[in-house]
């Protein structure tokens, strides 16, 4: 039976507590050492600097979450949540909300994502929303539902299926005035 690894679960933050060190091995050296019993030494733990935990992404600027799924990982069946930047090498299926999300040439991404900028180089398949700007590399091939704000596509992209101008505020305004 396997025990489960504190790096998978959450960790507890834990202030070191004292030691006390037995009368018997506080002048211990080795098995054979004779030394007279002394009395409990008492060990106090480390200095550490107050650790202030900040929830606010301003205040750690640089601090983006980043998500990279490698050449030989197939990451299957999940949400992606409070995820900055999604890079594939591998194949990913999955649903998404990002802010960028990068799809490298052996890169595969089988789901549906809404994110500000995809740059496709490799394969995306479903339902991708991309509030801002969507460029289709040479290399890159898009296929399934798309709605996008800004669309760039380099000779030798391909893009197919019910592919569509996102509707912005403005726009969504104007059609419900008439």
């Amino acid at each position: 039976m396997a025990l489960q690894s504190p790096f998978f679960g959450k960790r507890e933050t834990e202030t070191p507590a004292a030691r006390t060190i037995p009368p018997t091995q506080a002048g211990r050296i080795g098995p054979l050492t004779a030394t007279p019993p002394t009395p409990a030494t008492t060990v106090a733990p480390p200095e550490t600097p107050a650790a202030v935990p900040t929830k606010d992404k301003d205040a750690r600027p640089g601090a983006d979450s980043l998500l990279k799924v490698g050449p030989l990982i197939h990451l299957k069946g999940v949400e992606i949540t409070d995820c900055d930047t999604l890079f594939v090498e591998g194949t990913v299926e999955a649903t998404m909300d990002s802010r960028v999300m990068e799809i490298a040439p052996p890169g595969r991404f089988k789901g549906a994502a809404e994110i500000d900028i995809a740059e496709i180089h490799g394969h995306f398949e479903g339902t991708l929303t991309v509030r801002d700007r969507l460029v289709i590399h040479p290399t890159g091939r898009v296929t399934g539902t798309v709605r996008y704000g800004k669309i760039s596509i380099a000779e030798g992209g391909q893009l197919s299926g019910d592919v569509g101008l996102l509707a912005t505020p403005s726009s969504r305004a104007a059609s419900t005035a008439t």
